[in-house]
């Protein structure tokens, strides 16, 4: 399993789940994030997410195809 790091600029409090994907390049696009989304491919904290515009937080943990994306 791989560990991404996904750093908010400052300012930011949060990054919507589909914008993460996309900044990450685990998906090309946000018609591909939405799918794997709604799909139900990615988790957060654990726990299935099927909400494309969640709010990701610091310190909050996204896991998609082998590898776990940190948010910092």
């Amino acid at each position: 399993m791989n560990t991404e790091i996904i750093t908010l600029e400052e300012q930011e409090e949060y990054i919507r789940l589909c914008d993460l994907l996309k900044a990450a390049g685990a998906v090309d696009t946000g018609g591909q994030a939405k799918w794997v989304i709604q799909e139900g491919k990615v988790t957060v904290n654990g726990q299935v997410c099927t909400q494309r515009g969640k709010k990701i937080h610091r310190s909050d943990k996204v896991f998609y195809q082998d590898t776990v994306y940190e948010v910092h």
